[in-house]
């Protein structure tokens, strides 16, 4: 009988690296791949750009492989210690860095099972994250776009969209990242906010700014990232128009459109009882979101119904009844439930309570009140989306306003570019098209 030779992989981009450790492998015995499912891999980098299936297609054809079994965890260990192979390959890029971690883990395991970990020199001069850097520089479609969140929310204990504005703040959202252990964390998407559209205008947030204008900031964030957006579509409008709305949003290769349950002139929502909140009835905002969804060409565009019932200082109960109207009658395809009590303990309620008759409807969160809770958390109380709402535009405006007073106050530039400014020249880099060579 032929030995197993078992080898992970993710398989988003094959290269002759890739292609060699197979061969490597096969002269050993049979070659089983892992393969990473979009949950193993969205949990410590940014998700594939092939499904799992479209991975699988490839892999499965390529001379050397015997078999194909899912790896749904980043260890190694779960997968060797069900199929126990006789060997287990991989590039000796491990040695060092973040994943050596997992090196360990597979010498110690391979020992208990009495098999092999056999490691070959890393094929120098190209890598899977390099050629996945020169892609995501060549753009998206709207429809990979579009799909990707959906894929994001199945992936991953929680989705992290953050606010943009610009196509400054679309790049810097594409491109942050901070290594934490073996994990890199990232933004996965954008949230095109109405606050900060109408702010970043001088203008107040009653949906002053009409669609088109609002698109065409959008336009600028879509030319230069790759990532799924959200869009806030305040109350949808009328009926007649929101059609509209979801057919242009779609066809841009949007990702979902959040409307909310209110009626009349619309008031932040920040400001409660404070400002007057009046929502819609549950049949009529029902027929808004059947309207929105009969129009759609795909299956993968989203509408997403908020709730503003703990905002207009209603209880729980009024917002659950909302909630399974929204999704059971009106077919949103997500909830996203809204307070701005500072402890988050209704919201909490409102999920928990949600989650026991509901288990699979996706529930967003905006924290921009109860920003101590941590995602972890929210991810225990059922919560799939969390959206950082505003602060790429609150944390410019302070800065800003130093830089122009220090100015002021010097008569000239030095002091405000030493402490507030970046240099010209990586500004320039953050620019597609302009990075210095």
């Amino acid at each position: 009988m032929a030995k197993k030779v078992y080898l992970g992989m993710i398989a988003d981009i094959m290269h002759p690296g890739l292609i060699n450790i197979i061969n490597k492998g096969a002269q050993y015995g049979d070659v089983i791949i892992g393969l990473y499912t979009d949950k193993a891999i969205a949990t410590h980098k940014r998700l594939p750009y092939l499904t799992y299936e479209q991975r699988k297609n490839v892999v499965e054809n390529i001379k050397g492989v015997s078999e194909i079994v899912p790896q749904d965890d980043w260890s190694y260990v779960p997968n060797l210690l069900k199929y126990k192979p006789d060997y287990i390959i991989h590039g000796d890029d491990w040695v060092e860095g973040p994943d050596k971690y997992i090196r360990k883990e597979v010498f110690e395991v391979m020992k208990q099972l009495g098999g092999e970990v056999i490691e070959i020199p890393y094929t120098k001069g190209i890598t899977s994250s390099g050629l996945a850097d020169e892609l995501a520089s060549l753009g998206t479609t709207p429809v990979a776009r579009m799909k990707s969140l959906r894929r994001l929310i199945t992936a991953k204990p929680i989705v992290r969209i953050m606010e943009s504005h610009s196509g400054l703040t679309g790049l810097i959202i594409e491109h942050t990242k901070v290594q934490v252990g073996d994990i890199t964390r990232e933004f996965d998407g954008m949230w095109c906010s109405s606050l900060t559209d109408s702010t970043s205008k001088g203008k107040p947030d009653i949906e002053a700014v009409d669609l088109t204008t609002r698109l065409h900031n959008l336009n600028d964030s879509l030319e230069v990232t790759t990532k799924p957006v959200i869009y806030d579509g305040d109350t949808g409008g009328k009926t007649e128009h929101f059609v509209f709305t979801v057919r242009t949003l779609e066809r841009l290769g949007v990702s979902a459109v959040i409307i909310e349950d209110k009626v009349g002139l619309k008031q932040n929502s920040l400001f409660g009882t404070e400002a007057v909140q009046t929502q819609d009835t549950i049949d009529g905002f029902c027929a808004k979101i059947r309207a929105g969804k009969s129009v759609q060409v795909t299956r993968d565009f989203m509408i997403i119904a908020r709730i503003e019932s703990l905002i207009a200082g209603k209880p729980v109960e009024d917002a659950l009844e909302r909630a399974f109207a929204y999704v059971e009658n009106g077919g949103a395809d997500g909830i996203m439930i809204h307070s701005r009590n500072k402890d988050g303990m209704d919201i909490k309620e409102f999920c928990m309570r949600f989650r026991e008759r509901d288990s699979h409807t996706p529930i967003v969160v905006v924290p921009t009140t109860y920003s101590h809770i941590r995602e972890d958390e929210l991810a225990a109380w059922g919560v799939n989306i969390v959206i950082y709402a505003n602060h790429m535009l609150r944390s410019s405006y302070p800065a800003m306003v130093k830089c122009a007073e220090m100015i002021l106050e010097n008569e000239r530039c030095m002091e405000a570019s030493k402490q507030y400014c970046m240099p010209i020249k990586e500004i320039l880099n953050l620019i597609p098209g302009t990075k210095q060579k």
